[in-house]
């Protein structure tokens, strides 16, 4: 795969370059080692497109996942406990929730890394909510998305994310104070 599109949120480019080079390095290198051409294997069942070959989000997930991992790249999870407290005089819980947890898909060196190939609202959230938690629990300081060009979208099934419209967005959203920097990646096959 190729990085197309560069995206700099709250100085994203700017950190990561300064703070981060050979981690960025990496992350180039694993973008560079992924062959797109390989999980072209998905045939669409969708209406709008039948018996159209498509990517497969969650088979170029795993090769991510593989070259990521062999750099020392980790996943980490942190567990949640939800508070009873708001809950209102009216209802009472059928039980705890158990296991829950929030995940990133990579971190090295107080770096988070999040693949998305995923749905829209996934996209928007990683960069605007799950990095700031990240942050907030002290295990991230700055973080890089990558995500498919509007080209490769095009080419995965319905409502998958694409960089240009994160970048719409978080034009017209503007920075917030608890927003970290965060390096936009969008990558084409």
């Amino acid at each position: 795969m190729i990085i197309g599109g560069v995206y700099s949120f709250n100085q994203g480019l700017e950190v990561v370059t300064a703070n981060y080079a050979d981690s960025l390095a990496e992350v180039y290198r694993v973008i560079n080692s992924v062959d797109a051409a390989l999980f072209k294997t998905k045939i669409s069942s969708e209406k709008t497109m039948p018996g159209r070959l498509l990517y497969h989000p969650k088979s170029l997930n795993v090769a991510f996942r593989a070259h990521f991992a062999a750099l020392g790249w980790r996943t980490h999870r942190v567990h949640c406990d939800y508070p009873a407290s708001f809950y209102t005089a009216d209802y009472t819980p059928k039980g705890t929730v158990r296991g829950a947890f929030r995940e990133m898909d990579f971190v090295k060196e107080r770096l988070g890394v999040e693949v998305q190939f995923g749905k829209y609202a996934f996209m928007v959230y990683n960069v605007c909510a799950k990095m700031t938690i990240f942050h907030n629990e002290g295990i991230i300081d700055a973080g890089i998305e990558i995500v498919p060009l509007k080209e490769l979208a095009l080419q995965m099934s319905s409502g998958v994310s694409y960089f240009e419209q994160i970048v719409w967005d978080l034009e017209r959203r503007g920075v917030s104070n608890i927003d970290i920097p965060v390096l936009i990646l969008g990558v084409a096959a």
